[in-house]
């Protein structure tokens, strides 16, 4: 059986201490130069932590240098965020950055409401450092702050109106610039900035849709039939002015004339049926279809 020859061989490695070594300090060094560069995206800043503790240093977008293993970061957004309260089925088409359920609350005569809003804010840039020391991450600022608080005054606003305001009136524009107001300055203390705030819809139970819904019916029909009361009103004021008009105008017709005048238009009547009446007496006379003869009469 002829011998089988080997026509290649693997490449040999010599992996001798010293090699090893050599291999393991140059991926060190690539390891620290990773760790050490920091990229922050464009909308973001960096706060940097040594061995738990913030530094105060904050890092702006592009790139940045920090100690390996020794410093850290946490990232904030500095752009807008939304935070938005929302129904079940909603919740997944919708953009939001954060996404609640909406605030059941009672209007100030006891009705039952669903609150559905959107915050809009930012993280203050320039204290960075005193949320990460106070508050936490950006989680952490929308958990404890933006959804706390805004939950309370959109729970607690809506109490001092009654619901036939909320429901027909501008109250829900009444109540959503209150809890602007409410939460501008709570923002600001815990280093957001707030953009604005919108009630998106205030929702009552069925029942009372229902009865609102049936009383502006309702309502409908009286001020139809006052404005006919009013239009009759009206017409029998116009006929009563055009009769008047009418009996002033012969009234001053009869004081223009001259008694002479007068005489003359009744002699002038007179005359005109003396001239068409051929001087024979009717031989009949009656009415509605009962004639009677009179000539037996007429001599």
């Amino acid at each position: 059986m002829a011998s089988v020859q080997t026509y290649f061989s693997l490449p040999s490695f010599d992996l001798n201490k010293s090699n090893i070594l050599k291999l393991l300090f140059a991926g060190f060094i690539i390891l620290l130069v990773f760790a050490a560069i920091k990229i922050i995206n464009p909308g973001e800043v960096a706060v940097v932590t040594r061995l738990g503790r913030v530094t105060g240093r904050v890092l702006e977008p592009g790139p940045n240098i920090i100690i390996p293993f020794a410093e850290s970061i946490i990232h904030y957004n500095t752009k807008k965020i939304i935070y938005e309260t929302s129904s079940v089925e909603k919740q997944a088409p919708s953009n939001a950055d954060y996404k609640d359920y909406p605030v059941d609350t009672n209007t100030e005569d006891g009705q039952q409401v669903n609150i559905f809003y959107t915050v809009r804010f930012s993280i203050d840039p320039t204290k960075a450092s005193w949320i990460a020391q106070n508050i936490g991450s950006e989680s952490a600022v929308v958990e404890k702050i933006v959804k706390t608080e805004s939950r309370i005054w959109a729970r607690n606003i809506p109490r001092r109106f009654s619901a036939e305001t909320l429901y027909t009136g501008d109250g829900s524009l009444k109540v959503q610039n209150e809890i602007f107001e409410a939460l501008k300055q709570t923002f600001s203390d815990n280093g957001i900035i707030l953009d604005s705030v919108g009630i998106r819809e205030i929702q009552f139970t069925d029942q009372y849709v229902g009865a609102i819904e049936a009383k502006q019916i309702e309502a409908v029909k009286v001020e139809t039939e006052k404005n006919k009361a009013e239009q009759a009103k009206f017409q029998k004021e116009a006929r009563i002015t055009q009769a008047e008009g009418q009996a002033e105008e012969q009234r001053l017709q009869s004081l223009t004339l001259d008694p002479q005048v007068l005489e003359k238009i009744r002699l002038d009547n007179q005359a005109k049926f003396i001239d068409k009446w051929n001087g024979v007496m009717p031989s009949v006379i009656g009415s509605e279809g009962t004639l009677l003869d009179i000539s037996n009469f007429v001599r």
